[in-house]
């Protein structure tokens, strides 16, 4: 373990696809969606604790969810929860961090995760960010995790790698294309999944921010010596009303030339929809997943089931569907129609307001 190792842990969002199990209130990097025990930011930190101690994690969030971080991960303490005051996607949640770290701890490698990925095969995943550290501290570069993918996935952004070196120089980055050029992908074997999980040092990372997100830099260089003093909350409550919402891969990523990927196969998901917690999790003889203690099917096929363990469901007559029952809310759709979850928020919020969403 490297003590001067950090383990940035971005848990800012709301998690709409897995509505109505996640809400505003509690957001889906703090449920247990896949009945393992444990939510998925617990499952983060502890699966990053044998690379990186305790007291060198922060956990980049909303305001609103600190309480819960700190509920969810006692060994934290209130400084290394990090509140943004408004989402403004992943490269100011990057910055917050990183220019943190820069006044801190400048000459610290930082590990970049989402709160909400599942990892099947912790012993090679953490071999592979490993590597990821070594090379990122003997060289200039940003680094990256790749998938190899197992599908032609539309729904994750590709990786194009320049060599078949086990770290390789990134080719190209696609985002999220059609089906046709995903099979493409797949067939041609020099393209991964983009897991959104990324290992730097800080230096590197802040330099590429003056170099390609200037506007960002300046905003974030001007604040430093507010950061980790009485005076941080309202600084960065300055520096988010005024800084563009960029995701750090247009950002930064896809315009640096020293981007690097390693690639790997550990059972990775990011768990994204309930058509993947669908293929993630046990099902019976019928190709039911059934989440709850008390779910009884009959005549019912090929669908995913999620009620409170306190429950009982009886589902009569289903094929290819999804049921998720809370204390308040129930919805039954269609497997195929899971994107029509945000026009369902959409349409109670406007007609109910707030409070089922």
């Amino acid at each position: 373990m490297n003590n001067n190792t950090y383990c940035i842990i971005m848990a800012g969002g709301i998690g709409t696809r897995f509505w109505p199990m996640s809400r505003r209130s509690k957001p889906k990097q703090f449920l247990d969606i896949l009945g393992t025990g444990k939510s998925f930011i617990r499952s983060t930190f502890e699966r990053f604790l044998p690379l990186v101690p305790a007291e060198n994690f922060l956990v980049v969030t909303n305001g609103s969810y600190k309480k819960q971080v700190l509920e969810h991960i006692p060994e934290l303490n209130e400084s290394q929860v990090l509140c943004e005051p408004i989402g403004r996607n992943t490269a100011p949640c990057i910055a917050y961090a990183a220019y943190m770290l820069k006044k801190l701890h400048p000459e610290a490698s930082m590990i970049v995760t989402p709160a909400d990925h599942l990892i099947l095969n912790q012993n090679d995943f953490l071999s592979i960010i490993g590597e990821c550290l070594d090379f990122s501290r003997k060289n200039d570069a940003l680094m990256t995790v790749g998938i190899k993918p197992s599908r032609p996935d539309t729904g994750y952004g590709y990786i194009q790698k320049s060599n078949n070196d086990t770290i390789s120089k990134v080719k190209c980055f696609t985002e999220k294309p059609s089906l046709e050029l995903a099979q493409t992908f797949v067939e041609c074997g020099e393209f991964f999944w983009n897991s959104g999980i990324f290992i730097w040092t800080v230096e590197n990372i802040i330099k590429a921010f003056s170099e390609h997100l200037p506007e960002h830099h300046a905003l974030f260089s001007a604040i430093t010596d507010d950061l980790a003093t009485e005076r941080e909350a309202a600084a960065i409550e300055q520096v988010f009303s005024e800084c563009k919402p960029i995701s750090i891969d247009y950002g930064v990523m896809e315009k640096a030339d020293n981007v690097y990927v390693r690639c790997g196969d550990f059972g990775w998901s990011d768990v994204g929809t309930w058509g993947s917690v669908y293929q993630l999790s046990r099902k019976d003889r019928y190709a039911n997943a059934k989440l709850g203690d008390g779910c009884y099917t009959h005549s019912t096929r090929n669908t995913i089931i999620s009620i409170p363990n306190e429950k009982v469901a009886i589902i009569n007559g289903l094929k290819d569907y999804i049921v998720v029952d809370t204390d308040d809310v129930l919805m039954i759709c269609p497997r195929s129609e899971e994107q029509s979850i945000k026009k369902y928020i959409d349409e109670v919020k406007f007609d109910k307001g707030d409070k089922y969403i």
